[in-house]
């Protein structure tokens, strides 16, 4: 499917420069206004209870999150703990199993797949160093020697340039560094309910397009599970952001503008600092690895990026080792209005000339002087 195929009008310049105004009035109430404390739900009774049963116990992370113990990875509980673990990810980001030890591969990837799409879906490259040269392992560290440096520094959802993205993401923690080295996580559900009414209806209307696949994503989706509407976007992959506004009545009823450069910085910019803004907003938590952690996330419920200190170098903070496994998706991630899947974002833009379209490895660059590598 190419963006051309696709036979609706783009917005009139009189169009533009009112949305833009829009834009910059929306951002400008928001900066000014107070905004609520969003909510990160609490743990439900009936998950703790099942858990309990089999002698797990699981405990809320402030302020999001939760400690998972007295559970053995290598040797799985019943179906309705297991899905007791998923639900308490959807609604609070990822749980973190405690003493592990040191997991095989296999043993990392078996536990990966109790939940989501229950199958591992691997797009990486593989490191020398990988045990067995496990094709599943993605395998990072602060020494090139151990593992892929420099990894995820800006705020992203994992497997973003695919259909689907990944359900869920593991986290193993091989080699624990002696000072920080932790991921920083972000509840996107919250993150949209600090948004001010009019920020969330128009970032509602936009859709990413992915710089290296050229899949289609929406910037607001409705999580599966909860059906909480939850911000989404890759802050270093992402080739262009249409805006999509439909008036029914209207013909064509679908008009369709890029952002420009401007707007797209500004966006990229706003969304940087939102999920930032919920360290002091109690959505946004950085998470120290202990040895023998298995953090498993709900892709779909929380971003996130490598703290600045797990790229340190080891004379800095010791080693850090940590692999990384990925569940396949339960559904699509389809953008609205019945937009394609993927279009060619490496061919000729399609659409204003004055909106921002560009394939590459790391998309728009929205800030020059900060590392961006996936």
């Amino acid at each position: 499917s190419r963006m051309h195929a696709i036979r609706y009008s783009v917005l009139t310049l009189s169009s533009f420069r009112y949305m833009s105004a829009m834009a910059m009035s929306s951002s400008t109430s928001s900066s000014c206004s107070a905004p609520h404390v969003p909510l990160v739900p609490a743990l439900v009774k009936a998950d703790i209870e099942t858990l309990s049963r089999e002698g797990i116990t699981i405990v809320p992370i402030d302020p999001l999150g939760a400690t998972v113990s007295g559970m053995d990875v290598r040797n799985p509980p019943s179906e309705a703990a297991l899905r007791a673990l998923e639900h308490s990810m959807a609604l609070r980001g990822f749980i973190a199993i405690t003493g592990c030890g040191v997991l095989s591969p296999n043993e990392q990837i078996k536990a990966s797949c109790f939940f989501g799409g229950r199958e591992v879906h691997s797009t990486h490259g593989v490191h020398p160093a990988t045990p067995d040269m496990n094709e599943h392992i993605f395998r990072l560290s602060n020494d090139p020697r151990h593992g892929t440096l420099g990894v995820g520094p800006q705020w992203h959802n994992d497997g973003s340039f695919t259909s689907g993205t990944f359900s869920h993401v593991g986290y193993h923690i091989v080699q624990a560094a002696s000072h920080g080295g932790g991921t920083f996580f972000s509840h996107q559900g919250a993150a949209f309910d600090l948004l001010s009414p009019s920020e969330q209806e128009t970032w509602s209307r936009y859709v990413s397009v992915n710089s290296n696949s050229g899949v289609l994503h929406p910037l607001v989706q409705a999580h599966p599970v909860t059906g909480r509407k939850s911000v989404w976007l890759h802050l270093g992959m992402t080739g262009a952001v249409i805006d999509c506004v439909h008036t029914p009545g209207e013909e064509p009823p679908l008009s369709l503008r890029l952002l420009g450069n401007d707007e797209l910085k500004a966006l990229m910019i706003r969304y940087n600092d939102l999920l930032n803004s919920g360290v002091s907003n109690n959505f946004t938590i950085e998470y120290t690895y202990s040895p023998g952690d298995l953090v498993v996330i709900d892709n779909l419920a929380v971003g996130h990026k490598a703290a600045p200190s797990a790229h340190l170098p080891v004379a800095t903070q010791g080693l850090r080792i940590l692999h990384r496994t990925t569940v396949k998706a339960t559904r699509d991630l389809s953008p609205p209005h019945g937009l394609p899947q993927f279009v060619d974002i490496h061919g000729p833009n399609q659409l204003n000339d004055d909106g921002y379209w560009g394939g590459g490895g790391i998309g728009f660059r929205w800030d020059d002087d900060i590392h961006m590598q996936n």
